[in-house]
This record gives structure tokens, C-alpha cells and sequence, in this order.
């Protein structure tokens, strides 16, 4: 007989060897039993469901190899949103639900008061971003683009998954928009920063889209591009808001202050005291440079 329990205690095990956190054991069977996590435990010593064991186990024999456990569930979680992923996508991180909590915030501080809020998301991927801030503010009218056919795909089975309404256009970065003629309040971009050089874990790299990951030599090249044709796009008054990594602080603030002369912004550390968010403003005149 196998108990939940039993069947927990071996998979965490293997995980701990392969340097995997123990935590995804529990998370996985969560998921697959769809059960509360406190409704598993009052139920810890009893035997586990044969099929249900079967699912576990060959769940569990693809993370041990080094599958990440949405692709092999077929989703993840975002911002309370589900949202589907496959090897087309990049898988959502918890640090981007922040980014989203700021837009949020400074959408409410900014842009009170006004009707309709155009926004962006560039290099949607999965849709994640901009699903989630059309959901929590009825407010916004979004535009998602993205390069690959295949991500649209998948963004827009999100979008219908969780009943957000965007448009979708497909081509390079700010591109899309420009050729559209569309002026927003709102840009927000989660580019690949990573530089191209820079390790990786193989679940990260055999995985997941490298067009989603790696940002060129020094991790800015798609930075750049937007901060290059930006002001096409971009109302008189308007905020811009990406993702970064933790250290690019010095050589975003140069990059900024390079190419957008003029413009105010500021650097935000996420939950773990990390530099991870910058926000860019034209025509908001009280904030300062952090």
C-alpha cells in the first residue's frame, strides 16, 4: 500500500539529490488531486488512488529529468489567473505578478479619473501580463504583440481561458504598433534580458523558447529597440514599465538617461531587495529618479 504520505517522502527525496526544491512534490500532487493542500494532509496516512499514484509518478519521473512542472501539467498560475504553457511560451514568474502590482498601482495614481486606458504589452508570450491587468482594471483597452505566431497561439487561448478581451498583432517589438497607428497610455514590456553568454539552469535552456530568454551580448538589446521608437507609440503623457534583471541597475540608468533624455524614471526592488522593475515617465511631473 502506498500513502500519500509514503509516495511524498520517496519523491522528495530524489528531488532533494537532483537539487530540485522538495516543495514541488507537494505543489505537483496538489495540482494532479486537485485537493487543497490542507485537505491533503488531513488525508496523509491513507492509501493514494492507484490512477492517481499513476499520474504522479510519471509526472514525477519528467521533473526528476528536469521538466519544469507546468509544461508538465500544461499550466501555471499567475497573478491567481491560470494560464496555459507549453515550450512556445515562457513560463510566468512570480517576480513579473509584482511588475504587474506596480502598473497597477501607478495606473491608479497616474491616470485617475480618465475613462480609458490604452496600454501595450510587447513580447506578450503567454499573454500572462496583459491578461491580468485587462482583468483587474476594466479601464484598460489592451494590444498585445508578440514575433512568434506560435505565442499569439497561446495567448490567445488565455485570453479566452480567463474571458480578458485584447487584439493581438504579431510582429517585432513596438513595430506592430506603429504600423497600426496605435497611441497608448501604457506600455509594458517583459523582454529577454539575460545576457547571451550568461549560465543557465538546462531546465530553463532545454525548455523554454530562447527568444524569450536572452536579451544579446549585454542583455539590452531589446531595451534598446523600445527606448529607440517609444515616442512613436506613446502619448504626450505616458508610462512605460519593464521587467529587468537584478544586475542591470547602473547600465539601465545609463541606457535611460542616454536615450531618453528628459524622461523621468525609477528603478524598483522587488520582495527579495532586488533592482527588478524599471518605469519610465513623460509628462508625470512628480517623480524622481531612484
Amino acid at each position: 500500500m502506498t500513502t500519500f504520505a509514503k509516495a511524498v517522502r520517496n519523491y522528495e527525496k530524489m528531488c532533494t539529490e537532483r537539487d530540485i526544491p522538495a516543495e514541488t512534490v507537494m505543489s505537483f500532487l496538489v495540482e494532479i488531486s486537485r485537493r487543497e493542500r490542507y485537505d491533503l494532509y488531513l488525508h496523509y496516512e491513507e492509501e493514494i488512488p492507484e490512477d492517481l499514484e499513476q499520474y504522479f509518478r510519471e509526472g514525477m519521473e519528467r521533473i526528476l529529468k528536469g521538466e519544469p512542472m507546468a509544461h508538465v501539467l500544461g499550466y501555471s498560475w499567475f497573478y491567481g489567473y491560470k494560464m496555459i504553457v507549453n515550450p512556445d511560451v515562457l513560463i510566468p514568474r512570480v517576480e513579473t505578478e509584482e511588475l504587474c502590482a506596480y502598473i497597477l498601482s501607478r495606473i491608479d495614481r497616474y491616470f485617475k479619473g480618465q475613462e480609458e486606458i490604452n496600454c501595450a504589452d510587447i513580447g506578450t508570450g503567454s499573454g500572462a501580463i496583459g491578461i491580468t491587468l485587462v482583468k483587474e482594471e476594466p479601464k484598460i483597452r489592451m494590444t498585445v504583440t508578440d514575433i512568434s505566431e506560435e505565442a499569439l497561439t497561446v495567448a490567445r487561448e488565455n485570453a479566452s481561458l480567463n474571458e480578458a478581451e485584447m487584439e493581438f498583432l504579431c510582429g517585432d517589438m513596438v513595430k506592430p504598433l506603429i504600423e497600426q497607428g496605435i497611441k497608448l497610455d501604457v506600455l509594458v514590456c517583459n523582454p529577454p534580458y539575460i545576457p547571451q553568454d550568461e549560465p543557465m539552469e538546462h531546465s530553463v535552456v532545454d525548455y523554454e523558447p530562447h527568444v524569450a530568454l536572452f536579451g544579446g551580448e549585454d542583455g539590452l538589446k531589446f531595451y534598446r529597440e523600445v527606448f529607440r521608437d517609444c515616442r512613436l507609440v506613446l502619448k504626450d503623457k505616458a508610462m512605460m514599465a519593464f521587467e529587468m534583471g537584478w544586475n542591470q541597475r547602473e547600465k539601465m540608468s545609463a541606457l535611460v538617461e542616454e536615450t531618453l533624455p528628459g524622461a523621468r524614471y525609477e528603478i524598483i526592488r522587488d520582495m527579495s531587495g532586488k533592482d527588478r522593475m524599471l518605469f519610465v515617465y513623460f509628462g508625470l511631473e512628480d517623480d524622481k529618479k531612484a
